[in-house]
């Protein structure tokens, strides 16, 4: 049982960057186009500095999945949604999408920890780190992007949960299906890449644009630096 152990402090660890958004809330709120920047660079970059390169490592249809996942999003969008992002409704949508999208990986997160305990303790150790690294800036993303939204502070706090929530809920998929779904890990991990590069150009750097405020971009570019920085700690620990 330490997958779920290890797994729930992952969940934390995203519950942990929630919080530090809430702490600020004033701030947050007057500039949540800053964290939307952010944002759209933390998901980026976890696209293709980490999901994609270690998809293809798995799978060869990796390049495949991906492009399935972007395609699921903008199904979703469109047939569910029945709008495009262009007017001043997008924070109808733009905050279940994402949630959506960082559900689905924290999902595939949980079952990455199963696999990783699966192999060995070390193994499983080091990856649940990876994990840990980077699920406190898709804390802050996630909080960030319902603020946007107007969501209201229970709703924040709710959905923030239900993300973070669904990385134990993976790792205990993934325990008991563990022979069926190890194989199958790298086009999981391709497809929610696809998802976050669709939820990136689509939705949250569209937000950027909207706005004066060039600080923005900046922030983009801060959350892609940090990313990849959270990943050099993790890979070389």
């Amino acid at each position: 049982m330490q997958e779920i152990f290890y797994s729930v402090l992952a969940m934390f660890s995203a519950l942990l960057g929630t919080f530090i958004v809430l702490k600020f809330s004033q701030w947050s709120r007057n500039n949540s186009i800053l964290l939307i920047g952010f944002a759209a660079g933390v998901m980026l970059s976890i696209a293709f500095v980490h999901l994609l390169p270690e998809s293809v490592e798995h799978s060869s249809n990796a390049i495949i999945y991906a492009f399935l996942g972007f395609l699921a999003m903008f199904t979703i969008q469109y047939f569910i949604f029945f709008h495009p992002c262009h007017d001043e409704h997008c924070g109808v949508h733009l905050g279940t999408l994402s949630t959506l999208g960082l559900s689905l990986h924290s999902f595939f997160d949980g079952i990455v920890i199963s696999v990783g305990f699966g192999a060995n303790a070390y193994i499983g150790f080091m990856t649940t780190l990876a994990i840990m690294l980077h699920k406190l800036p898709d804390g802050i993303t996630i909080t960030g992007i319902l603020m946007h939204s107007k969501k209201s502070m229970k709703k924040i706090l709710c959905y923030s949960f239900v993300v973070a929530f669904f990385t134990p809920i993976g790792t205990f998929i993934g325990m008991l299906f563990s022979s069926q779904i190890t194989h199958l890990v790298g086009n999981f991990l391709a497809f929610t890449a696809g998802t976050f590069i669709y939820l990136s150009a689509a939705d949250l750097i569209p937000e950027t644009h909207k706005v004066s405020n060039k600080k923005a971009g900046i922030c983009l570019f801060v959350g892609v630096v940090l990313v990849c920085v959270l990943g050099y700690i993790a890979g070389n620990h």
